[in-house]
């Protein structure tokens, strides 16, 4: 994580340099509108300094959500709704099992095995991923 003590003098230098830019440039041409895009977003840009816990940059972020994209062109060859469904919901769950350091088969044997014995809502949340530890396979 960068940190604002790092970054402010790097995002100053940039706004002072889009404040004196901005005007000179024609707002259709291709340039005045990554411009004026950088200009509507920077508030965006420079949330981040607002709070330590975040980081800079969204690749962990990325990285999370990459094997959504690219199974986006396998789902276009979904032969059915409930298929499509299926795997919407199953994505999520996998992805957050592998957030909490669990390996994704096991997890979902497991939680295939003990869901149905469940009887009632401790017993359901005791196998949310965050619950479970690695050793309990």
């Amino acid at each position: 994580m960068w940190g604002s003590v790092r970054t402010q003098p790097i995002l100053d230098e940039l706004r002072d340099w889009l404040d004196e830019t901005l005007p000179q440039v024609p707002p259709t041409s291709a340039t005045g509108k990554a411009l004026n895009y950088l200009h509507n977003e920077w508030g965006k840009l420079i949330r981040y300094r607002e709070d330590g816990h975040l980081n800079i940059d969204n690749n962990l972020t990325e990285n999370a959500i990459r094997p959504f994209v690219v199974g986006r062109k396998n789902w276009l060859f979904s032969h059915s709704v409930k298929g499509v469904k299926a795997s919407a919901n199953l994505y999520p769950i996998i992805e957050t099992t592998k957030a909490n350091g669990l390996e994704p088969y096991a997890y979902l044997r497991r939680i295939f095995t003990d869901l149905p014995k469940a009887q009632n809502f401790e017993e359901i949340e005791v196998l949310l991923p965050w619950n479970i530890k690695t050793e309990q396979f």
